[in-house]
């Protein structure tokens, strides 16, 4: 497939745009958010990350199988000083809920939109496309695609246009430009040793450009290994690197599924607040639902 038959949102918002797809999260969308709220229930989308949690778990992180999120004593409560402690992050490890920046993925040398790498990235600091775009934090509405009610997606499934366009058929609600799709195929996300998980193709990322999708925030996301050797990554490679769609890795979504098919609504606002820590390529977040 060439670059060419690709979605591109590339110089939709100007050459230097560092918001990408979530310049459609607008007032009109964030006001379509706030009337989602009915009933006030809210639920995290995030994992856990206590790093006893994720010894010996599912995931099959990079070497070395570390977790997440490290913690090192700094002061332990003797008079004058309180408790403290220092962390170590890996803001992109499977095991932890974060949103990918726009230069967390570059592709022909360029970083979301038309920036070149070398100009993006100078010195070992990040200037363009880093989490500074999104350090106000999100507000938009959630939209909830349930992939296999009741059950899970088969290993290693494609997900396709048909998929969605299904799921979406099944909720009655059709999704708007700007909004975020929640998508629950019914695993855990990470990399599994033992079975290989459903992963999403560039047919489903065509979908998500034909709606004009802010954010993707699956119980998946790419497949690892790769189900299409042409773009082995469509959502890093086509929908953060051409479309610049906000990617949240990490999530859980079976308690949203469940509150969701209790109230009989698939729609909620969905809030996104990380840490206003900016030049960075990733950082972790705590999407919540709010119905």
């Amino acid at each position: 497939m060439t670059s060419t038959q690709l979605p591109d949102n590339r110089g939709r918002w100007g050459d230097t745009d560092e918001l990408g797809a979530l310049n459609l999260v607008d007032d009109a969308a964030r006001a379509r958010a706030a009337s989602a709220v009915q009933v006030g229930r809210w639920v995290s989308l995030a994992l856990s990350t206590d790093p006893a949690s994720m010894l010996g778990g599912p995931f099959a992180p990079p070497s070395p199988p570390s977790p997440p999120v490290q913690q090192a004593l700094l002061h332990t409560g003797t008079p004058p000083m309180g408790m403290a402690e220092v962390l170590t992050v890996t803001p992109h490890h499977p095991a932890l809920t974060h949103i990918d920046a726009l230069v967390h993925m570059p592709i022909d040398g360029v970083v979301f939109p038309t920036v070149p790498l070398g100009e993006a990235v100078t010195g070992g600091v990040v200037t363009h496309g880093s989490t500074s775009a999104v350090a106000a934090g999100i507000v938009t509405r959630g939209v909830l695609l349930d992939l296999a009610p009741g059950g899970r997606l088969p290993s290693a499934h494609p997900i396709t246009a048909d998929d969605l366009y299904a799921a979406e058929a099944r909720s009655g609600v059709r999704v708007e430009p700007g909004d975020a799709l929640v998508v629950r195929t019914g695993w855990t996300f990470g990399w599994s040793a033992d079975e290989q998980g459903p992963g999403v193709t560039v047919d489903a990322v065509r979908w998500l450009h034909d709606r004009d999708v802010a954010i993707w925030a699956g119980d998946v996301g790419d497949s690892f290994p790769p189900l299409d050797q042409d773009v082995p990554m469509p959502l890093h490679m086509v929908g953060l690197a051409r479309l610049g769609m906000a990617l949240i890795d990490g999530v859980t979504v079976e308690e949203l599924a469940q509150v969701s098919a209790e109230l009989g609504c698939p729609v909620f606002m969905l809030v996104v607040a990380p840490p206003r820590i900016g030049g960075l390529t990733g950082i972790p977040v705590n999407p919540v639902a709010v119905f």
